[in-house]
């Protein structure tokens, strides 16, 4: 299979600047799709703002278990999840491989109020994916799959192209990967960050997930949080990937 490129757009929805630069990326086709944030102040705009054609379709939902407050109630006891104040902060660490039951339950029910919030504004996400990269925590992965898997939407994997991806984590990322594809559809084979792209990473075939942060440079250009301050993701994707075919999700979800 010849490569397919996804350039995701994270954090759609988390202030009026963020919600701007995203939809003109996808107006210059600089994007292929974006994942909504239900919990940040500038959802309810993000919502109205997804209704557009260009946009219809390829919005997703950024699980968000690590910043502002959540939706739902029962995390808020949770002291790995929650501080006293009932207010995100997560102390789960990298290789957690477990969650209580009531932990568990609690991060089922915060994913399951995120994406009522998202169709209650007329999105049904389309994919999903994390804030911070929570769903790379194995026992959080293993939730967020299963409920993707009952949406019948596809889950992004963890970051699997980098120079700094070292022998154990590695085999970590392989065997998670390999879980979360066990347990529903994933968005791509591949998944790397524009700085990965400059390292000259990009692979042969398959499809491609670019986890993307883009900035406003200037009315024609854009930047991103990955890459060094004012150098082009523009350019960088036009170095990198040129003449490869741009996708959003609309028939990935069987792969």
């Amino acid at each position: 299979m010849p490569l397919r490129v996804i350039v995701n757009a994270d954090d759609f929805g988390l202030d009026d600047e963020v919600n701007a630069v995203i939809v003109r990326a996808f107006q210059t086709g600089l994007i292929s799709s974006a994942t909504l944030m239900a919990n940040m102040p500038a959802f309810e705009a993000a919502c109205e703002l997804a209704q557009q054609p260009t946009l219809a379709g390829r919005i997703g939902l950024h699980v968000n278990l690590t910043y502002g407050l959540p939706l739902s109630r029962a995390i808020r006891a949770e002291r790995r999840l929650c501080d006293a104040q009932g207010g995100f902060d997560l102390q789960l660490r990298q290789r957690t491989l477990r969650l209580s039951p009531s932990e568990r339950e609690a991060v089922r029910q915060e994913l399951d109020a995120q994406w009522q919030r998202c169709l209650a504004h007329g999105v049904r996400p389309s994919h999903l994916d994390s804030h911070q990269h929570v769903h790379n925590i194995w026992p959080v992965g293993d939730v967020v799959a299963r409920f993707a898997r009952e949406q019948g939407v596809p889950v992004r994997l963890a970051r699997n192209i980098g120079a700094n991806i070292g022998p154990l984590k590695r085999v970590f990322k392989t065997l998670l990967n390999r879980r979360l594809k066990q347990l529903c559809a994933v968005t791509a084979d591949h998944v790397c960050t524009p700085l990965d792209l400059k390292h000259g990473l990009a692979p042969s075939h398959g499809v491609l997930e670019v986890v993307a942060h883009p900035s406003a440079l200037d009315r024609h250009d854009f930047g991103d949080a990955y890459l060094p301050p004012g150098e082009s993701l523009v350019q960088l994707l036009d170095q990198h990937l040129s003449g490869v075919e741009r996708v959003g999700y609309a028939g990935l979800g069987d792969r």
